[in-house]
């Protein structure tokens, strides 16, 4: 079961009343938006970690090919 803590935050008016607008014409609470608002964005920021780490992975991948592809080739 998931529990819930009241948060305050300070946000841009025009954010606030982008809000405050779509709660009013989806019938939703503006927790609820902030909620999916938040979990989208660290949805976002874990695949672009994850991104970067393929990244970097593919440099040392390059790297570590090329050396075993020389020692490789010293042995024939």
């Amino acid at each position: 079961m998931r529990t819930k803590k009241k948060v305050s935050l300070t946000i841009d008016t025009e954010i606030m009343d982008a809000l405050e607008a779509i709660a009013l014409s989806s019938n939703l609470a503006k927790s609820q938006i902030a909620q999916e608002a938040l979990s989208l964005w660290l949805k976002k920021r874990t695949e672009d970690l994850i991104a970067l780490g393929y990244a970097e992975m593919e440099e040392e991948d390059r790297s570590f090919s090329k050396m075993t592809f020389t020692a490789q080739t010293e042995t024939f």
